[in-house]
């Protein structure tokens, strides 16, 4: 009898702190969506604090387009949306976009590619075989606009929706690609390039949409404060 009371307690009180917003017994739960057009590189370093917490963190992580994330989101199915963009005007969603910070471009290519554009980067782009993300993107609308101030016209040689198969291409010297700079590193070592050249002309942006405008998950309000810290160091 009484251990059955006990456990009826012990249900009602976690309940209770359900209510209240406290967690219960296991690990903290992290859902996360991701942009499918980001880098995963940037991505794994994006989320690495939230993994690096005092408490046990269960990470679930989802890729899709911007839209059917934002939907999740709205929907509470989701804790946090990482983009390369802040939320669009007009959107019926009700979220609120944290910038985690910015950086410029690297670009990359096999050294046999490499070597010879590097003396005269970036004019040297023009007509080379380059790999970029598809039109409509953040990244390749910077990189256009950058390209037609220089009058460079570089020879494109693919288009991709997904960032990881472009680069998969540039290791094997089908083309030059980018990256974020802060992820340049990871780029070198894991796919064996080489750098051809490097611009602050055009940024690559990050953002945290959640329908917290104040963050109170701790593994969310980890990665934002690391990212504008450490990572972008943006104040």
């Amino acid at each position: 009898m009484f251990r059955y009371a006990d456990e009826i307690f012990s249900l009602g009180r976690e309940m209770m702190d359900t209510i209240r917003g406290r967690p219960t017994a296991g690990p903290l739960s992290l859902k996360a969506g991701v942009v499918d057009v980001l880098p995963k590189l940037i991505v794994r370093r994006l989320l690495e604090p939230a993994l690096q917490l005092p408490e046990r963190v269960k990470l679930v992580c989802l890729e899709d387009k911007e839209d059917a994330l934002l939907a999740e989101l709205a929907m509470h199915s989701l804790d946090v949306v990482l983009s390369d963009a802040p939320l669009r005007a007009g959107l019926s969603v009700k979220a609120y976009s944290h910038l985690l910070g910015e950086c410029g471009i690297t670009f990359f290519a096999v050294e046999t590619l490499a070597g010879p554009l590097r003396g005269k980067f970036p004019l040297s782009l023009h007509e080379a075989p380059m790999l970029l993300p598809m039109e409509m993107t953040a990244l390749r609308g910077g990189l256009e606009r950058w390209f037609a101030s220089l009058s460079i016209r570089p020879a494109i040689a693919g288009e991709f929706d997904d960032n990881a198969l472009l680069n998969v291409f540039g290791q094997e010297g089908d083309g030059i690609f980018v990256a974020p700079t802060v992820i340049e590193p990871e780029v070198l070592r894991q796919h064996k390039v080489q750098v051809v050249g490097r611009t602050q002309a055009v940024k690559e942006r990050y953002y945290a949409i959640s329908v917290e405008r104040i963050i109170k998950h701790p593994a969310v309000a980890a990665i934002l404060e690391a990212a504008r810290h450490n990572l972008f160091m943006t104040k």
